[in-house]
């Protein structure tokens, strides 16, 4: 005689703590003698969405099935990518003991400092600025940020 493994997918349960083990000698098991235990009665899945489960659809999924909106055919989704930096950081970009040169020294040239480069597209006009001069690039300029930026002697430029 030889010894075999046990398959996996048979149960190790022991058979008399199967809740079957009560309706033994009972015909139907109680699945019903009229409906009867079939495999998929409603269908597999989400079949009958439209149909014959319907209820259930519009009562606890309302607005799965259908479109909205329109379809945009050749999506760009870094078009609207515009990382933003206000003007109370610039200084804390700069390499350090920029700052503490200007500031001895205002009459010097004025630092360059482009955003760009750090990854930022425009500059906003939060916050105040020292009032030291500063060349400012980047892609785009808020109107608040022009001004302040004007207003203690620096520069913006725009850059493509």
């Amino acid at each position: 005689q030889t010894f075999r493994e046990p398959l996996s997918f048979v149960s190790t349960m022991p058979t008399h703590l199967h809740h079957n083990r009560k309706k033994r000698g009972h015909v139907s098991a109680g699945h019903g003698r009229i409906g009867k235990h079939r495999s998929h009665p409603g269908g597999r899945g989400m079949a009958g969405g439209q149909h014959h489960h319907r209820i259930l659809m519009d009562k606890f999924h309302p607005g799965y099935f259908g479109k909205v909106g329109m379809r945009t055919f050749h999506k760009k989704r870094n078009i609207k990518h515009c990382p933003t930096v206000n003007i109370d950081r610039i200084w804390s970009m700069m390499p350090e003991g920029v700052y503490e040169k200007c500031k001895a020294d205002a009459s010097g040239p004025a630092p360059v400092i482009d955003v760009t480069k750090l990854g930022y597209f425009k500059v906003l006009g939060k916050g105040v600025l020292p009032s030291i001069p500063v060349i400012v690039k980047a892609k785009y300029f808020s109107k608040d940020a022009e001004k302040k930026i004007k207003a203690v002697g620096g520069a913006v430029l725009l850059t493509a």
